[in-house]
């Protein structure tokens, strides 16, 4: 499934995506698909992401069945237009956003520095998550914000102690974020300033989906492209991953418990604009453009 977020009069609902441009209220779907069984209302299904994920197999299922209801030639009412909906961030509060620094070995290579014997992790707080197609304001008094690319993984159940060899059976699925960093906080004083620098309103973009891991397969070999206004600026492969999201679950797991709708931003490739020459920072009108294989697209500008 293609799970989505999104705005509605009475508050954030959640939605999946039927066919390429269609998309489906859940918890309506699931009502009507009760009704037509002659069955009692039951409890609805949450409107807000991390509350269905902690729903577990059951929410899950759910899901399926209100889509399923929702295909049918009978059920037209139940379909709307994707484009005509006022979309979230698939994880609008995750409960923590972990990223991780220099994890591609071609962007180790280009930040430089002595090898990594275990990840590199930062804090983004959940105000900084944004929705797709947002413009997002960049403080005032920054002066290199700077783009990076990521395949983000969003936790479905929880996970402590996790071997690597089962840490994949606790994602719930995978979207697109940016990891928007003020550089000159991370990298221009001392001590570096990370998760400040990442971490400022709206520094978080993120979606379009949260696709289940069904649709995306194994999450070894995802190529993963970068636009700013048309130009391509990264391309990489989660091959070139030097910590797997499997052994990134199985470390964060020996220190905290991940909880559903937690959202782990795996790294970025080589190209983002502090390493280029000479140095590329986002400036207002620009567009970006993240496509990751299997996963979608995601876009946003900056004010």
């Amino acid at each position: 499934m293609r799970l989505l977020s999104y705005r509605a009069p009475d508050g954030a609902r959640l939605g999946a995506l039927l066919g390429a441009d269609r998309m489906v209220d859940l918890r309506d779907a699931l009502a009507a698909a009760r009704a037509a069984a002659g069955e009692p209302p039951g409890p609805p299904l949450p409107g807000d992401m991390v509350a269905f994920l902690w729903g577990g197999d059951g929410a899950l299922a759910d899901a399926a069945r209100a889509l399923a209801f929702a295909a049918r030639p009978d059920q037209a009412a139940l379909r709307r237009p994707y484009d005509a909906a006022l979309l979230l961030a698939p994880v609008p509060r995750p409960g923590k956003i972990l990223g991780v620094g220099r994890n591609y070995g071609e962007h180790a290579k280009e930040v430089g520095g002595p090898k990594q014997e275990m990840p590199r992790i930062f804090l983004k707080p959940a105000s900084s998550v944004a929705a797709p197609g947002s413009l997002l304001r960049i403080p005032p008094a920054v002066t290199k914000p700077d783009w990076e690319a990521e395949l983000a993984v969003v936790i479905g159940r929880p996970a402590w102690q996790v071997e690597a060899s089962r840490a994949l059976e606790h994602v719930a699925g995978y979207t697109l974020l940016n990891d928007v960093s003020a550089r000159e906080f991370q990298f221009d004083v001392a001590p570096p300033q990370t998760s400040f620098a990442k971490g400022m309103d709206g520094f978080c973009p993120m979606g379009p989906f949260l696709v289940t891991p069904e649709e995306v397969g194994e999450p070894w070999a995802l190529e993963l492209r970068c636009w700013l206004n048309e130009e391509l600026v990264q391309h990489g492969n989660t091959r070139d991953l030097i910590f797997p999201v499997a052994t990134l679950i199985a470390h964060l797991s020996r220190f905290m418990t991940l909880e559903p709708g937690d959202v782990i931003a795996t790294g970025t490739p080589a190209g983002s604009g502090a390493f280029r020459t000479p140095p590329r920072w986002l400036r207002s009108g620009d567009r970006l453009r993240m496509e990751i294989a299997r996963i979608g697209v995601l876009e946003h500008g900056i004010a």
